[in-house]
């Protein structure tokens, strides 16, 4: 199948695609098209360590004990 791509430039735009594209019964998606400055796998890595830290796992530091 083929995709379409289509850029609204208003609000109100983006409203009336997505509305047509449900009437349509179409299948679509909504991505952010805001581009990172940091590569996928960066950005992947630091998601995976603030879950890692949410979940016990890694070691603190404290600021004083850096330079012992």
């Amino acid at each position: 199948m083929e995709a379409v791509l289509i850029h609204p430039k208003t609000k109100e735009q983006l409203a009336a695609v997505k509305a047509f594209a449900k009437a349509l019964k179409l299948e679509f998606e909504m991505t952010d098209t805001a581009e990172s400055p940091y590569r996928p796998e960066f950005v992947e890595k630091i998601l995976q360590g603030r879950e890692d830290v949410k979940n016990g796992k890694g070691v603190k530091i404290a600021v004083e004990d850096l330079w012992k």
